[in-house]
């Protein structure tokens, strides 16, 4: 039986190396989740409503993001990490602890979000070179919606 790279065409060595920097990008949105998921539940003041319905949204379209890059690693014939101590052993972005300020959670949400779309954006060139349109699709996708939410959150903190 032919491999699943073979049967999609993919060239092996670059979709491995597209696995490792796929587990790495998993890695870093499950601390954004996570971190979302704590500004959600910690956040305090005034603007408590409106903050705690935008943490929500996020971390709404982060989880769907993780499980769509796990089934692209499997796509690809990787295994998608799944403990938590792997990915913060390989993520970039940290973990925010008691963090209540909605102004502070906002910050850290707009620097984290910034984090992602640098790395997806490095992986651009060896999505093309591996010639996989899927992984291409997957990332583009994401920066083109994650730069107009970066906008978004930045003017909500410009004064």
């Amino acid at each position: 039986m032919k491999t699943i790279n073979e049967l999609l065409g993919l060239k092996k060595q670059e979709s491995q190396e597209l696995i490792i920097e796929l587990n790495s990008l998993l890695a870093n949105y499950q601390l954004f989740y996570q971190n979302l998921r704590g500004f959600h539940w910690n956040v305090k003041g005034e603007k408590f409503f409106e903050l705690h319905l935008k943490f929500e949204e996020l971390y709404n379209d982060a989880v769907v993001k993780i499980d769509e890059i796990a089934e692209r690693i499997l796509t690809l014939g990787g295994t998608p990490m799944h403990a938590f101590a792997d990915y913060l052993e390989a993520a970039n972005i940290q973990t925010a602890k008691k963090v209540t300020d909605g102004n502070t959670c906002m910050e850290l949400t707009l620097e984290n979000m910034a984090t992602l779309v640098k790395f997806e954006k490095a992986m651009l060139p060896l999505a093309q070179e591996a010639e996989d349109e899927g992984t291409l699709t997957l990332l583009t996708d994401y920066i083109s919606q994650q730069e107009k939410t970066i906008w978004m959150l930045h003017s909500w903190l410009t004064k």
